[in-house]
């Protein structure tokens, strides 16, 4: 069987609202796990200096990384059977990214995000709905399956999804959120033992391994002896760590002022496995991915500035 796609992704596809408030008061406070919150007068009517709407999420970011870099691409998610779910489909046809396996439901709204971005870090409101109805999924050949996050109940088809590549000889990048973090141990660890490619930050690392976030090295060690393929751990501005076989990568990256760091991990992450798809060299692939990643936070929007 000819297989027609080079990838196809699974994971979100969301509005993005960004909104700037004319006053954006920030206080202290240890009842918040930061020691900072955001404020404004309760009952009033706030004025915004500027909006702007953008399509992300965990898939449909992937996707367009993937398009972009001249991969032929599928995207598997679910969206709304309103508006917002057909403006999605729509912009993702333009770009000739296949919809035909995006599911709608009536059960749940598109997933809508408001993103508060004060320039100097960002506060984003999530509603996590239509995402979460995807069901009966109807899996197809590809050369390479990229999964980002599942949140709650469809984190179970992350099983399903590796089980099928697996039997099917498609290598597989997976890029775990809470939700699958959090799948019974043996579960999670059936499904780790058999991706090419296991993509984290270091929170998700800490989570993982159990480790103490600020312990790198005991992240790291615990890591290779979790995964067998090539494993990523992303440190945000500190770089990027990544491991094949023995071989430890610790690349530092380059520091630039952020206009937006929304979808910055799943521009890394996807630029990442676009490397190592093109060049089939990990050096070449990190390179790929931090540029990708440093480009996506330059502008306004998680597909904006990608390259």
């Amino acid at each position: 069987m000819v297989t027609r796609f080079d990838i196809i992704t699974f994971g979100s596809a969301t509005w993005d609202i960004y909104i700037e408030p004319e006053k954006m008061d920030i206080i202290s406070s240890n009842e918040f796990c930061s020691g900072k919150a955001i404020a404004f007068n309760l009952g009033s009517k706030i004025n915004l200096k500027n909006t702007s709407f953008n399509i992300g999420g965990g898939g449909v970011n992937s996707a367009f990384t993937f398009r972009r870099q001249g991969l032929k691409v599928a995207y598997m998610g679910c969206v709304g059977d309103d508006g917002l779910g057909n403006q999605i489909i729509d912009k993702l046809r333009k770009n000739r990214i296949e919809t035909k396996y995006i599911q709608k439901t009536a059960k749940a709204s598109t997933n809508c995000s408001v993103i508060f971005n004060n320039g100097i870090d960002r506060t984003i409101m999530t509603y996590r709905g239509a995402s979460e109805e995807l069901k009966d999924v109807k899996l197809k050949r590809a050369k390479w399956y990229y999964l980002a996050p599942l949140s709650g109940k469809i984190s179970k088809l992350t099983q399903e999804i590796v089980d099928y590549a697996c039997q099917n000889n498609i290598k597989v990048a997976f890029n775990p959120g809470n939700s699958q973090l959090n799948l019974p141990i043996k579960k999670l660890k059936n499904i780790i033992d058999k991706v090419d490619v296991l993509i984290l930050n270091q929170e998700e690392a800490s989570i993982l391994t159990k480790k103490e976030y600020k312990n790198e090295k005991e992240i790291i060690e615990d890591l290779k002896k979790m995964h067998e393929g090539i494993t990523v751990m992303t440190k945000g501005e500190r770089g990027v760590v990544v491991v094949q076989n023995e071989k430890v990568y610790n690349v530092k990256t380059k520091v630039i002022k952020a206009v937006d760091k929304t979808g910055a991990g799943d521009a890394f992450g996807s630029g990442f496995i676009s490397g190592l798809i093109k060049f089939n060299d990990v050096e070449k692939a990190i390179n790929l991915g931090l540029k990708n990643s440093i480009s996506c936070i330059k502008k306004q929007g998680s597909i904006n500035g990608l390259l």
